[in-house]
């Protein structure tokens, strides 16, 4: 897009505003385009440069809200700064699993693993809090939709079920963004928040987060959030213009 929509521009002026503000975000589909190897998600141009931006501002906090694993993160975006990290949902917030909570991972991940090979293209990722099963690269469509079923179906009624596009995410905790978020918020003292995310698992920020913060959906798909832009160049876009506010 060309300028942000007028009713988001008047948002963001307001936003801009008050202290403390937490500027929070997903990564995948968010800073960076949707990929099918996630080792691969690179950032938008441009989104580094502005996030630091953004984290400069006096009274600013900056936080990557993500369902990979914290280092995962850190590692594939390559972004460093001030930051505030929270990985797997939420689980990694302060700090790594217990061990009881990793076993009953790994033991996941092996009941899981024959399923995935028997299906071309689907891969097994194991991450800190959760094991999800990602269909994106599978050719044929009814084996990728069966194979998610399935994977619902023998995983333990306990786990919790995050699913996204083209992937099913079985978490050993209930931690969501939505929880992580209020949770820092309430931590920072923040006055108002912003919060953009694309995927499902965002949905739950969007509907916890008070009626006075920003919420703003990317890409197509039923929301909660107040605002969408279309696509991660939007972001950058976004994220520009609400620096220059902030300055």
């Amino acid at each position: 897009m060309s300028a942000v929509p007028p009713g988001l521009a008047t948002a963001l002026e307001e936003l801009a505003g008050r202290r403390p503000l937490l500027v929070a975000s997903d990564y995948d589909g968010v800073l960076a385009p949707l990929v099918g190897d996630p080792g691969a998600a690179v950032p938008s141009p441009g989104v580094a440069e502005v996030l630091a931006r953004v984290a400069a501002a006096d009274g600013v906090t900056v936080a990557l809200v993500s369902g990979r694993g914290v280092d995962d993160l850190r590692a594939v975006s390559g972004f460093s700064g001030p930051y505030r990290w929270v990985g797997s949902h939420g689980a990694e917030y302060d700090g790594p699993l217990t061990g009881e909570l990793a076993d009953r991972r790994d033991a996941l991940a092996d009941r899981l693993a024959p399923l995935v090979d028997a299906v071309p293209g689907a891969r097994l990722e194991v991450k800190p809090a959760s094991v999800a099963v990602h269909v994106r690269e599978v050719p044929d469509r009814t084996a990728a939709a069966e194979l998610l079923l399935e994977a619902e179906r023998v995983a333990d009624p306990s786990l919790t079920k995050k699913p996204g596009k083209e992937v099913l995410e079985l978490a050993v905790t209930d931690a969501d963004k939505g929880r992580a978020l209020l949770r820092l918020r309430d931590e920072l003292g923040a006055a108002v928040a912003m919060y953009l995310g694309d995927d499902r698992t965002d949905e739950d920020a969007f509907r916890v987060l008070p009626a006075g913060d920003l919420t703003v959906k990317v890409g197509e798909g039923e929301t909660v959030a107040a605002h969408r832009v279309a696509g991660t160049e939007d972001v950058v876009v976004l994220l520009g213009e609400l620096a220059d506010r902030l300055t």
